[in-house]
């Protein structure tokens, strides 16, 4: 037989096998000859004749004149409920009848086949001639099964088989034009063994593009790539195209342009190291800029490169119109691109667009929002402090900040002021509706946990030990995004807490302590503010932790940064019989008060990040419950405040004065403030208070962007993280299935990307599918996270990535801590921090080089 036959045989076997009967019509009597070839002769009778097909046993009838006598000689074979034999009832010359076929109930029993000759011959025919070759066969109307049968036969082939096939030998069918187009490394062979022609043959059949058959090999890539991926362009566009395309021809069909795209993106995924240069190259012959096209009107950006920049310039002016849920969903649609898949700076700049976005729509409904909020103090802490409150807006704003302060060239001036100013306003509207509201309210907050009863009624309430966590700054935002990223096993809620006035560190911090809440009013002695517990005078951090150890028996106290760097045997014995462990975490503080802006929208990602390792380390070493709160939260701007929102201070005797609040005596109530006395507040003291009404600061000492120590709901509202996480059973492995490659020699930029894999060997105690967490660490501080994933399934909120076997994915680190010198990649299953890998050295961090 012949390969033609021989692929016929196994479509129609594979039928059989599965229904038993297939009633077969050729209307154009084009299979007589290969029916002659199974039938072993011509035919002698009406019988049913036994035949084998495809190596089966089959029962072959055929249509004589007469479709009721072929009913009857078939239905001896498949009259029972299954059919004793497989039969293949053949039709030529007859087309079937949909409605009355008088083999209605066969065709229902079976499968109608009804095949065309040359789409059958073309699947065979490609396995030695390009589509090219094989259009030149095929062109003559009444080309038969025996020609074709011979043109597929590896002995009587007419032609000689396809030199480009020999050539690109390696290459799949559909895979020769692409190999092409990406080198030129066969060009010599090609001219060599004069498959050019051969070459032009393949390009017109399969794009309808017409080549000079003369023309150098050189010259018809380049005019063949221009084509396809002009063709790709101009088919996405939702415009006309620009003049610029005018010379370049364009398919004619839809088969055609389908073919074009096709093509376009095959040389993507499979040369797409080589295809920036050939689409830069076309871009610069056609001249194209990016005011060629209007950028609403580009389709997807994946052709050329100036298009991802000119969609990402067309969102920011979105932004900058403030056309947020517009600018969103261009940024949905086109993110995931060719060239922002291979560069993580273009891609870190499309995601601080829509973070942007993201911030710039929260903070239009916030406002809105606030416009119609009439109710008490309570009411304006609810709606901030639900679970899609208006915290959701500080979230958004630490989380563009945090990312742009990471970034080695900051986005466009125009749409990061416009949703600053948008947030601002926002900030603004919430500060003087819950102040007005405060006032109402005498200043109290019915309903709302107090920050001076935290100690009594939920820290000494929980089962002893427990880790009471002290989180200076820590914003209610952050702490629900702390319980984000704990893992989904952990026992956690959170609430919110209205801290005391002024929300400043010596009283906020004195708020926290056991007694507080019998006993706690803030005075000045001897020249210095502070607050009072009972008889004790709590000016400072020294002072305060002697006051708790008097009072909670089996204390341990210790700074974050202490427990983080502690190996676990330490940390055991340091916390060995403590009843409650104290963790004191100052990084925002101290990063905000002392001016270092830049540092302080860096390191406010990393302390939560630390938290949640501080919670896991605690419960390696038995701790079991923990409750995690703040002194105060804060207001934070990427700058100093306008010249309008600055105010002189009341004057008078003043005792202290700080950017949202003047403590002391007397003077003069400034024009957008607000008086209280101590009195007022609950305090045995005759201090006034002074506070801005709206998010104004005083011309005061202190960083000129990050404050505290007013009556904002940021301020205000605290976080009261209780969590209970069970101490880990099983050992914790360090081997596991996961690799990273690319790891550089040296961190040179804040933002670096890695590749991740899921190695599908040695996955007994894994599933082909595992989520993990990447990290940065320094001396056991998490120092950065990923910001960004490519091909895999990344959660912003904990960091997780999901991983699949033998699929790499590629990660964007975040370095947000740059003061330490070096570093580990660190990958942990986030269920139980057990190590599945960790880079081999330290990573020394040279910035700038």
């Amino acid at each position: 037989m012949n390969p033609l036959h021989d692929y016929i045989s196994k479509q129609l076997a594979e039928k059989l096998k599965v229904r038993k009967v297939v009633v077969w019509y050729d209307p154009r009597q084009e299979f007589l000859s290969y029916v002659q070839e199974v039938r072993g002769g011509a035919r002698t009778g009406n019988e049913a004749v036994p035949v084998t097909v495809g190596g089966l046993p089959v029962r072959l009838t055929e249509y004589d004149g007469s479709m009721f006598e072929l009913r009857a000689v078939s239905e001896p074979f498949i009259s029972g409920d299954t059919p004793s034999e497989c039969v293949l009832i053949y039709l030529p010359g007859c087309e079937r009848d949909r409605q009355g076929s008088a083999l209605m109930e066969l065709e229902k029993a079976g499968e109608c086949y009804e095949p065309q000759l040359k789409r059958l011959a073309r699947n065979v025919l490609r396995q030695r001639y390009t589509d090219g070759v094989i259009d030149e066969m095929m062109a003559p109307e009444r080309v038969s099964y025996d020609d074709l049968a011979r043109a597929a036969s590896d002995t009587s082939s007419t032609e000689a088989p396809s030199v480009l096939r020999s050539i690109f030998h390696n290459t799949g069918h559909d895979g020769i034009i692409a190999a092409w187009l990406a080198s030129d490394e066969r060009d010599a062979e090609m001219e060599a063994k004069e498959a050019i022609r051969e070459l032009v043959k393949l390009v017109r059949s399969k794009l309808g593009l017409e080549l000079p058959d003369d023309a150098p090999l050189a010259k018809l890539r380049s005019i063949t790539l221009r084509y396809v991926l002009a063709g790709e362009f101009r088919n996405d566009l939702r415009c006309p195209a620009p003049p610029a395309l005018d010379a370049v021809p364009a398919p004619k069909t839809k088969d055609e342009e389908s073919a074009t795209s096709e093509l376009a993106r095959s040389l993507r995924a499979k040369f797409a190291c080589l295809y920036p240069a050939m689409a830069d190259r076309v871009e610069a012959e056609l001249g194209l800029r990016d005011d060629s096209v209007p950028a609403g009107a580009l389709g997807s950006i994946d052709t050329f490169r100036f298009e991802e920049r000119a969609l990402l310039a067309h969102c920011g002016a979105l932004v900058a119109r403030r056309e947020f849920d517009e600018a969103l969903s261009v940024i949905g649609e086109r993110e995931h691109s060719f060239w922002l898949d291979r560069d993580v700076g273009r891609k870190a700049q499309w995601e601080a667009c829509r973070r942007m976005a993201e911030l710039g729509r929260l903070g239009v409904s916030v406002k809105a929002a606030v416009s119609k909020s009439t109710g008490d103090a309570s009411a304006w802490v609810d709606a901030y402090a639900s679970k899609d409150g208006w915290f959701r807006l500080d979230q958004a704003q630490r989380r563009l900040e945090a990312w742009v302060s990471n970034l080695d060239d900051e986005p466009d001036e125009r749409p990061l002021g416009v949703v600053r100013s948008v947030y601002d306003e926002a900030c603004r509207a919430m500060a003087e509706g819950f102040t007005k509201a405060l006032v109402a309210a005498k200043w109290s907050v019915p309903g709302t946990l107090h920050q001076t009863r935290i100690y009594s009624e939920v820290v000494s309430e929980q089962p002893k030990p427990v880790a009471y966590f002290f989180v200076d700054a820590m914003r209610f935002e952050m702490g629900v995004e702390l319980t984000e990223r704990l893992p989904k096993s952990v026992e956690v809620s959170v609430r919110p807490a209205v801290c005391a006035l002024p929300s400043i560190t010596p009283i906020c911090m004195a708020g926290l302590q056991p007694g507080a809440a019998s006993s706690f009013s803030v005075v000045e002695q001897g020249g210095t503010l502070s607050a009072k517990i009972d008889d004790a005078f709590l000016p400072d951090l020294t002072a305060r932790k002697k006051f708790a150890a008097s009072r909670i028996p089996g204390l341990a106290d210790m700074a974050l940064d202490e427990l983080l760097s502690l190996q676990p045997s330490r940390l055991a014995k340091k916390i060995e019989g403590a009843q409650v462990v104290i963790v004191r975490s100052q990084e925002i503080d101290h990063a905000g008060e002392r001016g270092f802006t830049f540092q302080a929208r860096q390191v406010m990602d990393t302390v939560i990040d630390n938290l949640a390792r501080a919670i896991r380390k605690l419960a390696a070493s038995g701790i079991e419950h923990y409750v995690v709160t703040a002194d105060h939260g804060h207001l934070f701007h990427p700058s100093d405040r306008d010249e309008s929102m600055r105010i002189e201070g009341p004057g008078g005797d003043q005792v202290e004065l700080h950017r949202r609040c003047w403590i002391g005596r007397g003077g003069s109530t400034p024009a957008g403030c607000i008086r209280v006395t101590a009195a007022a507040l609950g305090y045995d003291s005759d201090l006034d208070f002074v506070f801005p009404v709206s998010s104004g600061v005083f011309k005061a000492g202190g960083d000129l962007a990050f404050h505290h120590g007013g009556p904002s709901l940021q301020e205000l509202v605290i976080p009261v993280v209780t969590v209970r996480m069970k101490v880990p059973e099983r050992e914790r492995s360090s081997i596991g299935p996961v690799t990273a490659t690319g790891i550089p020699d040296a961190v040179t930029n804040r933002i670096f990307s890695v590749s991740i894999h899921l190695d599908g060997k040695n996955l007994s105690l894994f599933s082909n599918e595992l989520l993990v967490r990447p990290l940065l660490l320094s001396d056991g501080k998490q120092v950065g996270a990923v910001g960004m994933a490519i091909d895999g399934e990344f959660d912003r909120t904990t960091g997780c990535i999901g991983l699949q076997a033998g699929k790499p994915v590629t990660v964007a680190f975040l370095l947000s801590d740059e003061s330490v010198p070096s570093l580990r990649i660190v990958i942990q299953d986030p269920a139980t921090d057990a190590e599945l890998f960790r880079s081999p050295t330290d990573i020394p961090i040279r910035l700038g080089v």
